[in-house]
């Protein structure tokens, strides 16, 4: 069950929310060197509502500068390179993945990232079956415990080669297989911008299958502002069209020569509608 702290941490989060989107952050858009607790302090004073892929171990500092842990990182799903795309994982995998999803009912944890892996030879199809599979024999905890399990969609063009979740239509093939209304996919943008483009059709065709999503500037993953291809406050005017409940996590690398807190405040400003 979720503990009486952190359900009354997220609705104060909830209610503290700027806009109809919630926005989080991930430790790259501070760039390198700035200790992690001064990350939290920028991003509770810039009102954000979470932090994603932070460990267990770092949950207590988020909660003093209320912000809620929006994502389990791995390894408990897998990793880029080794994922649920490989049966010979799938005991391993399946034991963490009970582990996270306890961790993240416990302690407030919307969601839990998945990875599929590399494909190492193997075709589309097989990949999928195997995705299929592994999300089927934890798909039943999830619900139970009311947790997403997030398998993310990566480029395998330019920064992931050989990652076989790598278009939304092999994702939406295995969440429609899976049919849970805890299994769905974290859709990159910017992963997804350079392997198929057309990203608002794709979000609102798809957007039962989306329970959370990345940003990021392309090219070269910098800020999500006029310097890159994408126009990211149609893609959140499209978000809140769509009545999107879910997280947007900022996941750039501000570029050579930005201010990292500048940077943010814009990112922020972009999405608040």
């Amino acid at each position: 069950m979720l503990s009486a702290a952190a359900g009354t941490l997220m609705a104060q989060q909830t209610a503290a929310g700027q806009g109809a989107l919630k926005q989080c952050v991930t430790g790259g858009v501070f760039g390198h060197g700035m200790p992690f607790e001064q990350m939290c302090r920028h991003a509770s004073e810039l009102g954000f509502y979470g932090f994603d892929l932070i460990g267990p171990d770092r949950w207590p500092v988020l909660r003093k500068y209320n912000l809620v842990p929006t994502m389990m990182p791995g390894p408990y799903g897998g990793t880029i390179e080794d994922g649920i795309g490989a049966v010979e994982n799938h005991a391993r995998l399946e034991k963490s993945m009970h582990e996270a999803i306890d961790l993240c009912a416990a302690n407030g944890v919307p969601n839990a990232i998945v990875l599929a892996g590399h494909r190492r030879g193997m075709s589309y199809e097989a990949g999928a079956d195997h995705c299929v599979t592994f999300l089927n024999r934890v798909k039943a905890h999830a619900e139970e415990k009311q947790i997403n399990l997030c398998l993310e969609l990566l480029n395998s063009k330019v920064d992931h080669k050989d990652y076989l979740c790598d278009h939304t239509a092999f994702g939406v093939g295995v969440m429609q297989r899976v049919n849970s209304p805890r299994v769905k996919l974290l859709y990159d943008i910017y992963h997804m911008q350079i392997m198929e483009g057309d990203i608002v059709r794709t979000i609102r065709d798809n957007i039962q299958w989306l329970a959370h999503f990345h940003t990021g500037g392309n090219p070269g993953r910098h800020e999500i502002d006029g310097t890159q291809e994408l126009n990211y406050r149609f893609i959140a005017e499209a978000l809140k069209d769509l009545k999107f409940e879910g997280q947007i996590a900022h996941e750039y690398s501000p570029a050579p020569g930005r201010d990292p807190i500048a940077s943010l405040k814009q990112a922020k400003e972009i999405f608040t509608v």
